[in-house]
């Protein structure tokens, strides 16, 4: 028999310990991993919050060199236009809702406009002929028309003017104090050197493919011959040029000179109806925030076009009586009081919300609590009311679960909350030739015929018509919230109709629940839209118990994938700054 000598003896001792220490210790390893994962990012200082690592590093690259919040926000996004383009943009819109360490609160409404040649029945065509109508229908009667379901979201037709290179400029303007150009650099880096796909991004360009092909009759960066990878390097050379000209020309460096010659020559080939007054016209807009109060709270959140700080407000308002804490967490009674509130608030937009700028929206009457008390009376925490008796005229709000948001907070105390979209996914699917940015899908968050509903299955009206130059209704709902007079939370979500519902929940999971913003940004959500009627929820997110209870009162439930991607920063007690983003995505929270 052979005799194996001590050192080998010794040798596969030792393999045998480590092998049943990892045995006996992976239990412990896994929770610690997991633990990491949600732990909790806390900082003294600054914090950015964002929809990818590299365009929150870029915030806090320009924090750490002495910007302010507003100096982070317009680099972060212009690094968003370059590594996140199913949402960040320059050929997109957004808003602004901005708080000084002074208290001094406003917004920005940076949002796209229709074109001068754009009329509210363009998308419409007679069932006789199938020309699509681009001028006022006069004895045609409107039911007999058809809606071209495809013109307004893919497509030249389907953009409208953006906004996003006015807003920044104005946003450096008023508050910036680093040079315009070290803001840009960055982006223009990325663009021209590349940078890595994550899992998620070379998934969503290989899904894209078809589309991009359909609608680019020519060589753009998003297509390869082969499937993207994980890692791969996407660079954007032509992107990379039109920053440049934006850094050193501002807003003519987009708006006129070479990238307008390449925008309108891009739309005279795709049969578009951009023209050079539009350009010259578009202007983004100061405007009042939208003030309300929860739980001595202060919400200063978005007004119109969007409509998510109405919205928002007047949930909070209904659901302030109801103690949804004793209820407990996504029970019976907190989903179903939820719903209701929901569904009368969706129902209040066709009427009543729209371009301030062409229609006059009742904003403090929408927001007066005594309208609110008899708006809400009726609702009964374990009843549910069917959407054909919340009689409220039409919802009208549209946005893409690809819209994306950031916040920032600075070592001053600025805060600034941002949600910024080109609508759907990589917006009209449109690469503007030689200058190599992305068009949005906007016109479609018009309504293009009443009581037709959008790519959301929500219906639209009079209110949010197409007109030229007007601005077409939004749901995103960048916040800012005070606590005794001082900054307590920055936060704003992408999601569609699902955008104010998940700014709402957040909200409650803070400071009715005690969440930690990680905590409250990870908690699964549920949705009501009025119509359809019906009450999405998270995948996992309710009991099987609760789920019949909720259908024995009458709700059609139906399960859904992601609803909301949170970036949000709260200052906690000990005033120390905490980040909380959507892991579900490439969402990432940094501080220093």
């Amino acid at each position: 028999m052979k005799i194996l000598n001590r050192n080998r003896i010794h040798i596969y001792y030792k393999y045998f310990l480590k092998i049943v220490a990892i045995i006996l210790l992976f239990p412990f390893y896994s929770c610690e991993k997991i633990k990491n994962k949600n732990k909790k990012v806390l900082s003294d200082s600054a914090m950015v919050s964002s929809a990818h690592s590299i365009s929150s590093k870029v915030g806090i690259d320009i924090l750490k060199q002495g910007g302010n919040a507003f100096d982070a926000a317009v680099a972060i996004q212009f690094a968003l236009s370059v590594v996140y383009p199913n949402a960040g943009n320059i050929g997109g819109g957004g808003f602004v809702v901005y708080r000084l360490n002074s208290g001094e609160i406003g917004s920005l409404d940076f949002r796209e406009k229709a074109p001068f040649l754009s009329s509210k029945n363009m998308y419409l065509y007679n069932k006789n002929d199938s020309i699509l109508i681009n001028y006022e229908l006069k004895n045609n009667d409107l039911n007999e028309m058809i809606v071209d379901v495809n013109k307004s979201k893919i497509g030249h037709l389907a953009s409208g003017i953006p906004g996003t290179v006015d807003g920044m400029v104005k946003l450096h303007e008023k508050f910036g104090i680093l040079d315009w150009e070290k803001l840009l650099n960055p982006s223009i880096k990325l663009a021209r050197d590349g940078y890595q796909l994550t899992t998620a991004q070379s998934n969503s360009l290989n899904s894209t493919k078809d589309l991009f092909l359909k609608v680019n009759k020519k060589s753009i960066p998003f297509v390869k011959n082969n499937r993207w990878k994980t890692n791969d390097t996407l660079v954007q050379s032509n992107l990379s040029l039109t920053l440049n000209r934006i850094k050193n020309q501002k807003r003519d460096g987009f708006y006129s000179g070479i990238t307008a010659k390449l925008l309108l020559k891009e739309m005279n080939k795709g049969k578009g109806i951009f023209t050079q007054g539009d350009l010259d016209k578009y202007s983004s807009i100061w405007r009042k925030p939208i003030v309300g109060y929860y739980k001595n709270h202060k919400i200063i959140s978005m007004g119109p076009p969007s409509s998510g700080g109405i919205a928002l407000v007047q949930l909070l308002k209904g659901i302030e009586k109801y103690n949804i804490k004793s209820y407990g967490f996504n029970s019976l009674k907190t989903i179903n009081v939820m719903a209701e509130l929901e569904s009368r608030v969706y129902a209040d937009r066709a009427t009543h919300l729209g371009d301030p700028d062409f229609y006059k929206v009742p904003v403090e009457k929408l927001i007066n609590s005594n309208y609110l008390e008899n708006k809400f009376k009726n609702i009964n925490p374990l009843k549910k009311t069917p959407s054909n008796e919340i009689k409220e005229g039409s919802i009208t709000y549209n946005e893409s679960n690809e819209t994306t948001h950031f916040s920032v907070v600075d070592k001053f105390g600025n805060a600034v909350s941002i949600t910024t979209t080109l609508n759907g996914s990589y917006g009209s699917k449109v690469v503007v030739g030689g200058a190599g940015f992305l068009l949005n899908n906007e016109m479609d968050d018009f309504s293009v015929k009443p009581g037709f509903p959008n790519m959301f299955g929500l219906i639209g009206g009079k209110a949010n018509s197409i007109e030229p130059g007007k601005r077409m209704l939004s749901s995103m709902t960048p916040t800012i919230i005070e606590k005794n007079n001082n900054l307590f939370m920055v936060l704003g979500t992408p999601g569609g109709s699902t955008i104010i519902t998940s700014v709402f929940q957040t909200i409650l999971n803070v400071i009715d629940y005690e969440m930690t913003m990680q905590e409250a940004v990870d908690a699964k959500k549920i949705h009501h839209q009025w119509v359809p009627d019906i009450l999405y929820v998270e995948k996992n997110s309710i009991s099987n118990e609760t789920k019949k209870q909720l259908i024995s009162i009458g709700h059609k439930i139906n399960e859904r994938g992601t609803i909301g991607r949170m970036d949000c920063i709260l200052i906690n007690s000990d005033n120390k700054l905490e980040g909380g983003s959507d892991k579900r995505g490439d969402n990432i929270a940094i501080g220093y």
